[in-house]
């Protein structure tokens, strides 16, 4: 079965779509000085850009990680996120609070979806 690779790099893909599944990679925001809904508006953004690429849009996403560098953000994230699901069609998934690689991100998200 191919393997498909969305922006591939060195390090990692942003997307890797493999059968009838395509994996994004934890997305952070580029604009590291916005808020928490900022920053979750932006990788939401870049979430719907890569499954489109993929051949496939948030209805279809089977789970979600999010990670939150201060867990007392997580209503405000929530705020962005619940408008942002797709209604009747809301993934398993977890929300955690932990340190991130840059100290200035406040939000990473990584979905799974079908195709």
């Amino acid at each position: 079965m191919a393997i498909k690779r969305v922006n591939a790099g060195p390090r990692m893909s942003s997307a890797v779509v493999h059968g009838n599944t395509v994996y994004l990679a934890g997305l952070t925001a580029d604009d590291t000085k916005a808020d928490v809904k900022g920053q979750t508006k932006q990788i939401l953004d870049k979430i719907d850009k890569f499954l489109k690429e993929a051949g496939t849009d948030k209805s279809k996403i089977l789970s979600a990680n999010i990670w939150l560098t201060d867990i007392g953000t997580w209503s405000q994230m929530n705020e962005v996120w619940d408008v942002w699901v797709s209604p009747g069609n809301s993934p398993a998934r977890a929300t955690v609070e932990a340190k991130l690689a840059n100290p200035a991100l406040k939000v990473e998200i990584m979905v799974q979806a079908a195709i």
